[in-house]
């Protein structure tokens, strides 16, 4: 049974998709036919993983977003709340269809490959319960299809922390007020240029209150403005574990590839 709506300590508001996921040995090439080894069916999309995480982690969470009145939207409903999270501000869009993936991932390497339909992923305008939930939250997360949500919050004058999942591209992404910033280390150096490290202290100096670069086999590297060490900033580097067998790398993200 899904969660009541109440206070939630984080809102997640984005993106919100059902995904196919082959399991293979052997990497995707034009033309080659892969026996999988499995084939599984969830849900996935930055916000709505996150929410997943949260819940499971015994924090109380909200999920903002929409979906298509559609079967695949049924399914994400159904999964979100049976892992916990509150879904009051999940809308079903008449006549649209859920986003949704199809990934590859070889259990050799890890890597994986995906395509992605977009569907009704951009998150809904705000409701009045929405902001009332966002404003008693000790946390509010966005990923690509929620950030222009937060331009509502700014206006309803609500100053709860946000963060922002940038593994996915924003346009006119602004940091200004971000407490929590983090894109991929691609995704990174093309805003801001120069390697993770001068690119991470560029991105503090636009307003990132913390920012952690996912970096793939590297693991992640974080940023927080530190006057007691040299140079003014703090750098904190996070190796990836070793999984093996790799079965299924849904929910990584760009953190552990």
């Amino acid at each position: 049974m899904g969660a009541s709506p109440g206070r939630s300590a984080v809102v997640c508001v984005g993106a919100a998709t059902y995904d196919f996921i082959a399991v293979v040995r052997g990497a995707v090439a034009p033309d080659v036919r892969l026996a999988a080894q499995d084939f599984l069916q969830g849900y996935g999309g930055p916000a709505a993983q996150a929410s997943v995480t949260l819940a499971r982690l015994g924090v109380p969470v909200s999920f903002v977003g929409r979906v298509g009145a559609d079967e695949w939207g049924r399914r994400i409903r159904d999964g979100l709340e049976a892992e916990g999270v509150e879904i009051s501000g999940l809308r079903a869009v008449p006549g649209g269809r859920s986003a949704s993936s199809v990934i590859v991932v070889d259990t050799e390497t890890g890597r994986r490959a995906i395509a992605a339909f977009a569907g009704v992923t951009p998150a809904p305008a705000l409701a009045p319960e929405d902001l009332e939930r966002c404003d008693a939250a000790q946390w509010v997360h966005v990923d690509q299809a929620g950030y222009p949500t937060l331009s509502e919050l700014r206006r309803a004058g609500i100053r709860t922390p946000v963060s922002v999942d940038a593994g996915n591209p924003i346009p006119g992404l602004d940091l200004g007020g971000i407490a929590l910033y983090s894109p991929t280390e691609s995704a990174l150096r093309s805003t801001f240029g120069g390697d993770a490290h001068e690119a991470l202290r560029r991105a503090l100096a636009a307003g990132a209150g913390t920012a952690v670069v996912t970096r793939g086999a590297a693991g992640s590297l974080a940023a927080q403005a530190d006057e007691t060490v040299a140079g003014g900033v703090r750098f904190t580097s996070v190796p990836v574990p070793e999984v093996r067998p790799i079965v299924s790398t849904l929910g990584a993200g760009d953190v552990f590839h």
